[in-house]
């Protein structure tokens, strides 16, 4: 992977982790940006990335995101459960 396929996953992770801080209707985007955090930690590792806190940055929301989706889905399992 070169500096410029980093950059650009680097960034297309945040962007997809902005998406996936969204809880549930996120949930798909959030976890393609943790699939490019993977990739460019792995396939970049050692070298300098000037797009890293943007990588970070998308790794966060999207885990932020992925945590309250499955939250919410607990408390909706639960709830409805109750119910019965």
């Amino acid at each position: 992977m070169d500096l410029v396929d980093a950059i650009r996953k680097s960034l297309t992770g945040f962007v997809c982790g902005i998406f996936g801080f969204f809880p549930v209707l996120g949930f798909i985007p959030a976890l393609y940006a943790v699939a490019c955090w993977r990739k460019v930690h792995k396939q970049f590792r050692g070298q300098w990335n000037p797009a890293r806190p943007y990588l970070q940055a998308g790794l966060l929301l999207a885990t932020i995101g992925i945590i309250s989706s499955l939250l919410i889905l607990v408390i909706f399992l639960f709830v409805s459960l109750e119910m019965i």
